[in-house]
């Protein structure tokens, strides 16, 4: 691998990029101006507006188009690393069964005003997503979905009712970073509601989380987007155990 790489347009290592945003101007040539400036404090040049449209009452959306000089290090870009097997439906089974000698259980849920229920859904229903299937289709599992919607409160009395070994929070709403809030404050709540010892693996997903974060929000596990049940059922499989 090159120890650097430069973004690709038209032609290899040209450096054009395309980036889209949007500004609380009207559209037209002012507007048209002010992204380009925004574009040039970006490091964009030269740039160019390929598309404009007005979204509201005084916002426009941009699409810019440009080069930039900036240069990527690719053995410098830090990730979270899977650090547990990808295993087949009959070895998360096996695992479970051999680890824990009874079923696992799980509650999933969307937590505070969240209503986007697509990704739990994919996660946990049966019928899955990308051709794998949910995490209801593995025998040795034990799956309560709660919806849309839930507060903190009862997601935390759910998970002790059920005894749950892990709960899965989906949060695709991100304005004024809600999901990081809410993320954080299910993490305190179940800390506050279980010793250490019983306290369910709590793992967060959603398509704007970053997989690193999980130490700062205070849980377990994060998953972004792209996940598939497979790998949430594998890191249950690994990681599962602790409440009982």
């Amino acid at each position: 691998m090159s120890d650097v790489v430069r973004p690709y347009g038209d032609t290899t290592g040209d450096g054009m990029v395309q980036v889209s945003f949007t500004l609380p101007l009207p559209a037209g040539r002012r507007g048209e101006g002010a992204a380009l400036q925004l574009a040039g404090k970006m490091g964009i040049e030269p740039a160019m507006v390929v598309h404009a449209r007005p979204i509201g009452d005084g916002h426009t959306f941009f699409v810019v188009y440009g080069r930039v000089g900036h240069l990527v290090e690719p053995g410098k870009v830090v990730v979270a690393e899977r650090d547990f097997p990808l295993l087949s439906a009959k070895d998360v089974n096996a695992a479970i069964r051999g680890r824990l000698r009874r079923k696992l259980v799980v509650v999933g849920a969307c937590i505070g005003s969240d209503a986007h229920t697509v990704g739990i859904d994919a996660i946990l229903n049966v019928k899955g997503v990308a051709g794998e299937k949910g995490l209801e289709y593995y025998r040795e599992m034990r799956v309560v979905n709660l919806g849309a919607q839930v507060a903190v409160a009862d997601l935390v009395a759910a998970a002790a009712g059920e005894r749950a070994d892990a709960v899965l929070v989906s949060q695709v709403v991100t304005q004024r970073d809600a999901h990081l809030h809410n993320t954080r404050a299910m993490s305190a709540a179940f800390r506050e509601a279980f010793p250490p010892a019983r306290r369910p693996l709590l793992v967060a997903g959603g398509p704007r989380f970053d997989e690193r974060m999980a130490a700062e929000l205070g849980v377990d596990r994060i998953f972004g987007r792209g996940t598939t049940p497979r790998e949430v059922a594998s890191y249950l499989a690994h990681a599962a155990g602790g409440a009982q």
